[in-house]
């Protein structure tokens, strides 16, 4: 089974995100969910996202970063949306990574760092009519991903709401978060049986 670090989205965490964790720890994985907000979750998207700017992205990202440095290098990296940021930074840079999940965004490479690591497997979900995961340039980069790495999948779902696999949000999409669970489960599955046939 595979040891993850969780990121929450911009909402915080909300009880459909952990919802989430807890269907990842009933299938057998070790699961680690940081509170990047310290506690504040939010009730619009607009409200989350201006506490991060706040915040500082560079700071929630830093957030992050600490919250793995006491944990096993060999994680399983996840993020939602605004979690994205210290999931793929860290997939990038700390050495040991078993893989990444990067649910609605995904930063452009040459942000993070310029190259996805060898042997390193990842998946990007989103929306293909999402106007968040598409208009700010997160599509391209997934695709641009794709291109440059062996080890990654993009998968979109159709719609055009942000956040579509979390149940306590109303833009929650019970059948493409069902989707996106089994392949993330399975994801995980193959890194662990790659991790532990090394």
């Amino acid at each position: 089974m595979s040891e993850i670090l969780l990121f929450h989205h911009a909402w915080g965490q909300t009880p459909g995100f952990l919802a989430w964790a807890h269907a990842l720890r009933q299938a057998g994985h070790t699961v680690h969910t940081p509170d990047l907000f310290e506690g504040q979750v939010f009730s619009r998207l607009e409200d989350g996202v201006a506490h991060a700017q706040r915040i500082g992205f560079e700071e929630i990202s830093e957030r992050g970063v600490r919250a793995a440095q006491k944990l096993p290098a060999s994680l399983v990296y996840v993020g939602m949306s605004l979690g994205v940021m210290p999931a793929q930074r860290l997939a990038m840079t700390r050495p040991g990574a078993a893989g990444a999940v990067l649910i609605e965004a995904c930063v452009p490479l040459e942000y993070v760092g310029g190259v996805w690591p060898a042997g390193v497997p990842v998946q990007v979900h989103g929306r293909d009519g999402d106007p968040v995961f598409g208009g700010d340039g997160d599509l391209e980069a997934a695709r641009s991903l794709v291109r440059s790495t062996p080890s990654a999948e993009l998968f979109l779902y159709p719609g055009d709401q942000h956040l579509f696999a979390d149940a306590s949000l109303p833009s929650y999409d019970a059948a493409s978060a069902a989707l996106l669970t089994r392949r993330v489960l399975s994801f995980l599955e193959m890194s662990s049986a790659q991790r532990h046939s090394a």
